[in-house]
């Protein structure tokens, strides 16, 4: 039985109506995700333009021991916080960062936990906040779970990726040109005006953003269902599942023994990777899990990195996992946090990512114009052709 052709009528109406109220349903909170999606994309220019760090002179010297700046922000916080998290500075006369939580919880930034950026070589604290509490936390958090806490929000997003699968996909068949139409199907047509011009802006949107707004999309998809998509991908191109084994993996505390100094085990780490330079450290919360060091190659510009686990009790590297060893399913896993955020592929891909959800935006916008337009067009033409139903 031969397949409906995608440029028949038929098939064109059926996609076209899809298309048609998927986008006018979901408008606003695709809008949403488009925008705020952008802002994301340069939220570490964005915040230092507008919330700039305290002015300050760089202390000169060498910078100190991991040990005692993580030591520093310990003293510099409240009783009851301990450190979770340590990002090293990039250059020289960078800040370093020390994330601090309650008592037993992870890396992750949450509520009560307190961010502190310290001058490596002075000790100096010079700048401190609740990193929940910024702008860019918040608008973060309303782009990835629309500020739901668990998973209902991320679902919520992740069907909202599905839904702009789902437009783009029926998009490209609708926008599909006839053989005599192919030159001006990129553009927008000389003398457009109205609906033909609002048209012609959305086609021409889409069709030069289609494959960026796909990836980002599926991306946006991946990382909120990351179970179901992890294993449809691993199904496909082998692989482990390296997010759940990191997040499971445990150690055995040694009774008497004190756990190893942080600053011995980056050299452990970096031991097995001369050419990589450290990048951040998750300190374990709980004496049965292994400290997790990053190490990066370059600029850490987001790619994936080098993740080393250390057993702080034995002294010893449990396993170092490298991108340039990883098979083709743990890569395409790897990769969809730095394609989603624009990072990885230098400033072209992130400005790529910016303009698509600029687009989503405008999508919404002149998707909703025109169905409002021809609405109401449609009734003024009734009265005109009835002039009976006008009385």
């Amino acid at each position: 039985m031969a397949l409906p052709d995608p440029s028949s009528f038929s098939v064109r109406h059926t996609l076209r109506t899809i298309h048609l109220w998927i986008g006018v349903a979901l408008c606003i909170p695709l809008g949403m995700l488009g925008i705020t999606g952008a802002i994301l994309v340069f939220d570490d220019e964005l915040e230092a333009l507008f919330v700039p760090a305290p002015p300050r002179t760089p202390a000169v010297g060498e910078a100190k021991p991991i040990a005692e700046i993580i030591a520093a922000a310990r003293k510099a916080a409240p009783q009851g916080l301990n450190p979770s998290f340590y990002r090293a500075p990039e250059k020289a006369g960078d800040l370093a960062v020390v994330r601090l939580a309650p008592g037993g919880r992870g890396g992750a930034p949450g509520a009560g936990g307190l961010q502190l950026r310290i001058d490596p070589v002075s000790l100096e604290v010079v700048e401190r906040k609740d990193p929940m509490a910024t702008t860019m936390r918040w608008i973060f958090r309303l782009h990835a779970n629309l500020l739901l806490s668990g998973r209902d929000g991320r679902e919520v997003i992740g069907w909202l990726g599905v839904a702009m699968l789902a437009l783009g996909c029926s998009g490209l068949v609708i926008w599909w040109p006839r053989p005599a139409q192919w030159r001006s199907a990129f553009g927008i047509r000389r003398g457009a005006k109205g609906i033909v011009l609002l048209r012609d802006l959305h086609a021409m949107t889409g069709i030069w953003n289609l494959l960026v707004f796909l990836v980002v999309s599926f991306s946006g998809v991946y990382l909120a269902f990351p179970q179901s998509l992890g294993d449809a991908t691993r199904a496909l191109f082998g692989g482990r599942d390296l997010r759940a084994s990191a997040q499971t993996m445990k150690v055995e505390p040694v009774r008497g023994q004190r756990q190893m100094d942080v600053d011995a085990a980056v050299a452990l780490a970096r031991a097995s990777s001369l050419d990589a330079k450290l990048m951040s450290i998750f300190l374990p919360m709980r004496p049965d899990q292994p400290m997790r060091i990053g190490l990066v190659r370059g600029a850490a510009d987001g790619a994936p990195f080098i993740t080393v686990f250390v057993d702080p009790w034995k002294s010893a590297v449990i396993e170092t996992r490298d991108p340039r060893d990883f098979n083709t399913g743990e890569s395409i896993a790897a990769w969809q946090h730095a394609l989603h955020a624009g990072h990885g592929l230098g400033w072209v891909w992130k400005l790529l990512v910016f303009i698509s959800g600029i687009a989503v935006t405008l999508f919404a916008i002149t998707g909703t114009w025109m169905w409002l337009a021809k609405r109401r067009n449609r009734r003024r033409a009734v009265p005109a052709a009835q002039p009976g139903l006008a009385e």
